[in-house]
Order: C-alpha cells, then structure tokens, then sequence
C-alpha cells in the first residue's frame, strides 16, 4: 500500500512521473527503505521548500505503514 500512495502522489507531483522510480530496501533494524530516483528536474518539486512537501510524503507513507503494522522509511537518491 506504501509503494502506491508513493506512485499516486509521484504521478501529480511531478513533471516526469514516468522517471519515477522506487526501490524497495530491508534497513539494518528490520524496517522498509524506500529509495525514490525522479528526473534531475523534478528534485526540488519532490523536496520542496526547506523540505515539505518530501516531509509531508514521508508522514502519509509512515502513518500508511503503520496502519498494515510495518516500520518504513522513505529517502531520496540523487
């Protein structure tokens, strides 16, 4: 369920949504990594300022996650 809301909101927030990609990785602590790729043009729409709106992405998906009970984190590749 993380992974789509994660698709969903990449689809309307992004210029490129089809660059958007998502790895899944088991973190040291057992928990879920998700590492999001876009386009180099769509970084700061992604982060936002000072961070919001990747912020505001990260609490839908933590709060998604805990629903299901699982421990999950998003992070942004470069």
């Amino acid at each position: 369920m993380s992974r789509a809301l994660i698709e969903y909101l990449g689809t309307w927030l992004l210029d490129h949504p089809e660059d958007l990609s998502i790895e899944e990785v088991e973190g040291e602590r057992g928990e879920l990594i998700f590492e999001i790729t876009v386009h180099s043009e769509d970084m700061g729409k992604l982060i936002g300022k000072r961070g919001r709106v990747i912020q505001a992405l990260r609490s839908l998906v933590r709060a998604s996650a805990q629903r299901e009970g699982h421990s999950v984190l998003v992070e942004v590749v470069d």
